[in-house]
């Protein structure tokens, strides 16, 4: 069937999550090397395509707009199914072997692995890395399944069949829009957390699970969504809280789009963990991206 006109290609889709996960057009042209500008036109370029608003810009960098949010989430699915697709057809032309499919949960996806793969291709250029984003719950499932070599996962446990190894640190944050009740009252506890509505991640995520483990008796989310990109943007339309990874707010504290709130006595540390099928073990490409992550740190 015909594509929609209002659809950008694939380089342009990934130039928009790029800006989005680094919070600059200077940023995002670095990575695939281009000017700024050449970078800013090309946002602009697949904004009007869209006939979106995808960003909003200050001074400080760029943030996604609520519906520029929704664009990147759907981006974000498409790319990985074209990553995909280009892996299917290296191992139909007898490239299987130099292929290495790395399932990752969204936090990790969006803010680490982009810079683990840039390094795996540098130093490995033979070696078509495929990256699938999922939630923490089918990362798990897919390695065990065999249909990634390695995963990367935010939950609190590691299942039974699966050895680890600890990549990086995180700690979920209560954010809210400056505009917010909670951004001039203080410290929260826990409780009153744990009463309020909350735009949350699906059920399966990593940041889904570490909190409702630390407070269960969370009521019912206010909006659920796959992606921190999504939840960020919804939290600034929706003057409502949220609990993020702190890797995901990091420039949206600093510029002041969004503000941290206290929770008293009570933290919430995670460890970012690398899985994989202790039966089969990790050998070649996969323990060469492994050595890259955890040296990464």
């Amino acid at each position: 069937m015909p594509l929609s006109p209002r659809v950008p290609e694939l380089a342009a889709l990934d130039v928009l999550l790029s800006v989005a996960r680094l919070g600059s057009m200077g940023a995002a042209g670095r990575e695939h090397g281009l000017s700024q500008q050449a970078i800013s036109a090309r946002v602009r370029s697949a904004e009007r395509q869209l006939g979106i608003k995808v960003f909003d810009r200050a001074t400080t960098g760029v943030t996604p707009t609520y519906e520029g949010g929704l664009v990147l989430e759907w981006a974000a699915g498409t790319l990985t199914a074209a990553e995909q697709l280009a892996s299917g057809i290296s191992a139909l032309r007898g490239e299987r072997e130099a292929n290495l499919t790395v399932a990752a949960s969204m936090t990790i996806a969006e803010y680490l692995v982009p810079g683990w793969t840039v390094t795996m291709r540098r130093k490995h250029p033979t070696v078509v890395t495929s990256v699938r984003l999922l939630n923490s719950t089918d990362v798990v499932t897919q390695v065990l399944a065999g249909h990634a070599e390695l995963g990367f996962v935010e939950g609190p446990e590691v299942p039974a069949g699966l050895d680890s190894r600890e990549v990086a640190r995180d700690e979920l944050v209560v954010v809210v829009p400056p505009a917010h009740p909670w951004a001039r009252s203080g410290p929260i506890k826990p409780d009153e957390l744990a009463r309020t509505p909350l735009i949350q991640r699906e059920f399966g995520s990593g940041t889904r699970n570490t909190l409702e483990k630390a407070l269960p008796g969370c009521v019912a989310p206010l909006l659920e969504l796959t992606s921190c990109t999504a939840v960020k943007a919804a939290v600034v339309a929706g003057n409502a809280p949220a609990v993020v990874s702190s890797l995901a707010v990091a420039a949206d504290l600093t510029d002041g789009r969004l503000v941290r709130v206290e929770l008293q006595g009570l933290a919430l540390p995670r460890k970012l963990l690398a899985v994989w099928d202790r039966g089969r073990g990790l050998r070649g490409s996969a323990r060469e991206f492994l050595d890259l992550a955890t040296g990464a740190r």
